[in-house]
């Protein structure tokens, strides 16, 4: 299985999400922070998703007889090889948007359900504009979210810091006008 496959599912993608951050969870942690899965499902994505090196085994403890292990994520692991992206067919395209909105309604709800919810003291935003870029304007406004984002990714968890899903998602909605009559104008 590769890691476009692996992580093409809605609950690994869900552990996934979950051990962000520098997090060392067990499963019994997963299955409290994903409570709309059952625990049997958790515990064997959990496992596939240490078959595959994507989780590792960060410290073990006995508790009442049985071990306890604690997981912590391989980012490296998580990365999508370039030809695999490459290779998708426009279905395979749908499938893994579908899984990632699927995922993101489903933090979303998840989120809500919490006693502690409040959208408005969270700066919750679910935001979409719609934007004329050139392909050098795109690659440009790309870059520049790396650049802001990629050095949050290394946050460790702290009692002031709060966990947020940020998922950028870009795709043209309509290809450049074809004739100058279709600009706008200033008027419009």
């Amino acid at each position: 299985m590769d890691t476009l496959e692996l992580l093409a599912h809605p609950v690994r993608l869900r552990i996934v999400h979950a051990m962000c951050g520098g997090r060392q969870l067990t499963t019994t942690q997963l299955c409290a922070r994903i409570p709309d899965v059952s625990k049997a499902m958790v515990y064997r994505h959990v496992d596939l998703l240490v078959d595959h090196g994507v989780l590792e085994v960060a410290g073990e403890r006995r508790v009442r007889g049985a071990v306890e292990r604690r997981y912590r994520l391989r980012h490296a692991r998580t990365a999508v090889d370039p030809e695999a992206l490459a290779a998708m067919s426009p279905d395979d395209h749908r499938r893994v948007f579908a899984t990632s909105v699927a995922v993101l309604v489903a933090e979303f709800n998840a989120y809500l359900d919490r006693q502690d919810a409040d959208p408005v003291a969270d700066l919750v935003g679910y935001r979409q504009h719609a934007v004329w870029l050139s392909r050098d304007e795109l690659e440009k406004t790309i870059s520049e979210l790396r650049r802001v984002i990629w050095p949050l990714l290394a946050n460790q968890p702290t009692p002031d810091r709060s966990q947020y899903l940020l998922s950028p998602i870009f795709f043209p909605v309509e290809p450049p006008p074809t004739d100058s009559g279709s600009a706008r104008t200033e008027d419009e």
